[in-house]
C-alpha cells in the first residue's frame, strides 16, 4: 500500500524539495542509518524532503517517509533530525497510520479546488481513487500509545546509531512550543495526526537517562546542510504572505509578494505556479499561461502544474495543449476537476463516446464538480 500510494501523497503535499539535492541526500543517509539498526531492516525505505512550510513529517506502511522543508527549519541539529526520522520509521514498519485509519471515522475535509488553500489539504475532496488513501493515512490521529511506542523505539534506533536519545526530549519540547498558540489550520500538520504532550516529553528524558547520553548530536554539520534552504527562508514567507492575501482576494498585493519571492529564487516551480493562479484570479489569463509554462517547464512531474496549465489552456481553447497536461496530471494523481475538464475538451473535439467517459468518472466524485459531471452526461445521453 505505501509503495502505491507514496508518490501522489507527495505531490498532494507539495511534491519534492527539488532545489536542494544535497539536502534530500543528507535526509536520505541519515534516514537509512537508523533503518539499518531498525527491528525492520529489510523493509524498502525511502526518505523524501517535500516542498510545503508547514512543520511535518509523515509515514506510510512500508518505510515510505516524507519530512516538510517547513520542519526541517524548526531542527536545530542532526540528533534532532534522527529523533524526527526513527520516530517515523517505528510508524512505518508498524502500520500505524493503516491501524488508525481503520479505528476512527474518516473526517470529510470538504476543501474544493478553490486554490490559495494555505492548510496540508489543498487537494482534499478533489482527488479521486487510491490517490485519496495516502491522504487519509497520513491524517490519521495516532493513538498516545502508538506514539509512546515511537517515541521508545525510537529512540533506542538512535542510540544504536550512535546518536544522543536526549536529541528526542529537545524534539518533543519543540513540538510543544510549537503547538502553543497556533491558529487551528496550523494544527491539521504534524500536530493533528502526532498529537504533543507534557508526558511525551517527561516519558522520553526518562528513557534517555536508562539509555544514556553523549551520543552524536552533529549541530554543525546539520547547520551547515541548512544553509540553503536558509537562505531561502524569506521567499518561501513572501510566498505564504502571497498565498494569504490572494486568498482574501487581494490580488495586487499578493502578485507583489510573489514577485518577491521569485527576485530571491527564480527557480522554484512553485512560485511560478501560484502567480500564474493570482494572474488567472486577475483575469490575465496569457500572463497566467506564462507562468504555468515555467512551473511545468522547472517541475515536470508536479501534478498540480500540469493541472493549472490544463485548465488555463482550455480556457483559451487551445484543446491540444489542456488534453494533454490534464491527462499527464491524471496519470499522477487522478482529479475529479481534470477528468471533468478532459470531458469538456473531448466534446469540443466532437468526441462524444470520450467526453461521456470522462464525466461519468467525475460524476464519481462529490460536490459540485460531480453535480456538473451528472449533468453533463445526462444531456449526452439524453
Amino acid at each position: 500500500m505505501g509503495q502505491e500510494q507514496y508518490i501522489p501523497t507527495q505531490q498532494t503535499q507539495g511534491g519534492k524539495f527539488y532545489l536542494d539535492p544535497e539536502l534530500n541526500l543528507y535526509v536520505k543517509e541519515v534516514g537509512q542509518k537508523l533503518a539499518a539498526v531498525s527491528d525492520r531492516p529489510d523493509l524498502p525505505y525511502e526518505f523524501v524532503v517535500l516542498n510545503n512550510g508547514v512543520p511535518n513529517a509523515w509515514a506510510l506502511p512500508g518505510g515510505k517517509i516524507a519530512i516538510n522543508r517547513g520542519l526541517l527549519t524548526e531542527l536545530e541539529s542532526e540528533a534532532q533530525l534522527a529523533a524526527v526520522l526513527s520516530h517515523e520509521i517505528v510508524h512505518a514498519a508498524a502500520g500505524h497510520s493503516q491501524q488508525q485509519m481503520q479505528n476512527q471515522a474518516l473526517i470529510s475535509l470538504g476543501v474544493g479546488l478553490a486554490g490559495f488553500a494555505l492548510s496540508d489539504n489543498e487537494w482534499a475532496g478533489v482527488i479521486m481513487g487510491g490517490a485519496t488513501m495516502g491522504a487519509q493515512l497520513i491524517m490519521a490521529r495516532y493513538s498516545q500509545g502508538d506514539e509512546l511506542e515511537s517515541d521508545a523505539y525510537g529512540m533506542r534506533y538512535m542510540a544504536r546509531a550512535g546518536y544522543d536519545p536526549s536529541a528526542a526530549v529537545e524534539l518533543q519540547e519543540i513540538f510543544v512550543r510549537l503547538s502553543e498558540g497556533r491558529e487551528s489550520g496550523f494544527l491539521q500538520g504534524l500536530f493533528a495526526s502526532h498529537p504533543p504532550s507534557r508526558k511525551r516529553v517527561e516519558e522520553n528524558r526518562l528513557l534517555a537517562k536508562e539509555l544514556g547520553t553523549g551520543g552524536r548530536t552533529g549541530r554543525d554539520t546539520y547547520q551547515q546542510k541548512l544553509s540553503y534552504l536558509r537562505k531561502l527562508q524569506p521567499a518561501y514567507e513572501a510566498e505564504a504572505e502571497a498565498a494569504r492575501l490572494a486568498s482574501e482576494g487581494n490580488f495586487d498585493q499578493a502578485l507583489g509578494k510573489i514577485n518577491e519571492a521569485i527576485a530571491i529564487e527564480d527557480e522554484e516551480a512553485a512560485f511560478y505556479a501560484l502567480r500564474g493562479q493570482i494572474r488567472e484570479a486577475m483575469g490575465n489569463t496569457r500572463q497566467a499561461a506564462e507562468d504555468f509554462d515555467q512551473a511545468t517547464s522547472l517541475y515536470p512531474e508536479m501534478f498540480s502544474y500540469q493541472l493549472y496549465q490544463g485548465l488555463n489552456a482550455l480556457k483559451q481553447n487551445n484543446l491540444t495543449l489542456a488534453k494533454r497536461s490534464l491527462t499527464r496530471a491524471n496519470e499522477v494523481v487522478p482529479t475529479s476537476i481534470a477528468f471533468l475538464r478532459l470531458g469538456d475538451v473531448a466534446l469540443k473535439q466532437g468526441n462524444r463516446e470520450e467526453a461521456a467517459r470522462h464525466y461519468a468518472t467525475a460524476a464519481k466524485s462529490e460536490g459540485e464538480i460531480a453535480e456538473e459531471a451528472r449533468q453533463k452526461l445526462a444531456q449526452l445521453t439524453s
